[in-house]
């Protein structure tokens, strides 16, 4: 199964091979369980303001930025485009309301997989659409010296985010990577959509509410029910990747 996922993309991309030197992994959804609270704080604010979002669709905009997530909403419901206070003062809220839930747990498996990524000599990388800094802090705190700040892309770092493939460019720029020298790790559509458009061999692990297929259509090379299940995985698929 991952010896055919990984030829499809080697044949796709003109590669020979797969030299794999970092491992790029979102944050939201795949390093803490955070997502659920996310999407019930997107829906509480926006209808707030008038504009329906619910939790379901807040899981499909993961990854994007709060200003095009406002945005299309604001479009959608009230057919222009948001000004900038308004962005400002509702992604505001919108942090509030996420910093008002208990603390997310790190994701299950997401400290077994980091700590199998470093054992096999690759570099792990955070390249996340969020600018909660809440989250953002505790990365040292839950996976300590796992990650490099000056090799970290975060909603601080982008002008237009997933699904466009900057954030993962701006990985690959700041770890003098190939797209064939990283995988990527998502769960969300439009994160699976950057990792694909950039060019990187990408895996989705499926952590939320949303149907596989929606993963899958969204371009995955490979899928897994969860971290843990990935995680178990690790030895076998790296091997392969390293043939």
């Amino acid at each position: 199964m991952y010896k055919d996922s990984i030829n499809n993309y080697l044949h796709t991309h003109h590669y020979n091979k797969i030299n794999l030197k970092a491992v790029l992994f979102d944050m939201d959804g795949v390093l803490f369980d955070s997502m659920p609270y996310h999407a019930e704080a997107w829906h509480k604010v926006m209808c707030e303001h008038q504009m329906p979002l619910s939790r379901e669709e807040a899981y499909l905009h993961e990854g994007r930025t709060g200003a095009s997530t406002i945005n299309i909403v604001c479009h959608r419901e009230q057919n222009r485009e948001a000004s900038q206070e308004e962005i400002e003062a509702i992604y505001k809220e919108k942090t509030i309301a996420f910093n008002s839930f208990p603390e997310a747990k790190p994701m299950s498996g997401a400290k077994g997989t980091l700590e199998k990524v470093k054992a096999s000599g690759l570099t792990p990388m955070v390249v996340t659409g969020s600018g909660q800094t809440s989250l953002l802090d505790r990365l040292e705190n839950n996976f300590p010296h796992t990650f490099k700040q000056n090799l970290m892309v975060t909603a601080f770092d982008v002008k237009y985010g997933k699904p466009n493939p900057e954030p993962y460019l701006m990985a690959l720029e700041k770890g003098n990577l190939k797209p064939n020298e990283a995988i990527v790790v998502e769960n969300a559509p439009l994160g699976v959509e950057a990792g694909v458009a950039a060019g990187i061999f990408t895996i989705a692990v499926n952590t939320g509410p949303l149907d596989d297929k929606v993963l899958l259509d969204a371009g995955a090379n490979l899928l897994f029910p969860s971290m843990q299940a990935f995680c178990n995985a690790w030895e076998e698929l790296y091997k392969v990747l390293k043939e």
